[in-house]
Protein backbone atom coordinates (compact mmCIF):
# COMPACT_ATOMS: atom_id res chain seq x y z
CA UNK A 1 0.00 0.00 0.00
CA UNK A 2 1.11 3.56 -0.85
CA UNK A 3 0.46 5.90 1.67
CA UNK A 4 1.26 9.66 1.67
CA UNK A 5 0.76 11.57 4.51
CA UNK A 6 -0.22 15.37 4.52
CA UNK A 7 2.11 17.70 6.40
CA UNK A 8 1.37 21.29 6.92
CA UNK A 9 2.63 24.50 9.32
CA UNK A 10 1.38 22.86 13.22
CA UNK A 11 1.12 19.13 11.92
CA UNK A 12 1.80 16.88 15.07
CA UNK A 13 3.28 13.44 14.66
CA UNK A 14 3.47 13.56 10.82
CA UNK A 15 6.63 11.43 10.84
CA UNK A 16 5.28 9.65 13.99
CA UNK A 17 2.58 8.13 11.16
CA UNK A 18 5.12 7.57 8.29
CA UNK A 19 6.96 5.40 11.18
CA UNK A 20 3.63 3.53 12.05
CA UNK A 21 3.16 2.79 8.52
CA UNK A 22 6.69 1.81 7.48
CA UNK A 23 6.27 -0.77 10.42
CA UNK A 24 3.31 -2.14 8.38
CA UNK A 25 5.11 -2.79 5.11
CA UNK A 26 3.64 0.30 3.63
CA UNK A 27 5.27 2.79 1.29
CA UNK A 28 5.06 6.36 2.87
CA UNK A 29 5.39 9.58 1.44
CA UNK A 30 5.57 12.89 3.22
CA UNK A 31 3.51 15.57 0.97
CA UNK A 32 4.08 19.11 1.91
CA UNK A 33 0.69 21.09 1.50
CA UNK A 34 1.72 23.61 -1.01
CA UNK A 35 2.62 20.69 -3.19
CA UNK A 36 0.20 20.92 -6.78
CA UNK A 37 -0.35 16.90 -6.55
CA UNK A 38 -0.09 13.74 -4.79
CA UNK A 39 1.71 10.99 -5.79
CA UNK A 40 -0.48 9.01 -8.81
CA UNK A 41 0.07 6.08 -6.57
CA UNK A 42 -1.00 7.14 -4.04
CA UNK A 43 -3.91 4.43 -2.25
CA UNK A 44 -4.30 6.30 1.30
CA UNK A 45 -3.65 9.89 1.91
CA UNK A 46 -3.25 10.68 5.92
CA UNK A 47 -3.86 14.12 7.45
CA UNK A 48 -2.39 14.17 10.80
CA UNK A 49 -3.50 16.04 14.43
CA UNK A 50 -2.22 19.33 14.92
CA UNK A 51 -2.30 22.55 17.13
CA UNK A 52 -3.70 25.74 15.10
CA UNK A 53 -2.16 27.88 17.37
CA UNK A 54 0.89 25.87 18.84
CA UNK A 55 1.84 24.01 21.42
CA UNK A 56 2.74 26.44 23.90
CA UNK A 57 -1.27 27.33 24.45
CA UNK A 58 -1.33 23.81 26.55
CA UNK A 59 -3.95 22.32 24.17
CA UNK A 60 -7.09 21.13 25.83
CA UNK A 61 -6.52 23.94 28.90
Amino acid sequence: MNVSVLQFPGTNCEYDTKYAFEKLGCEVTIVWHKDKEIPANTDLLVIPGGFSYGDYLRSGA
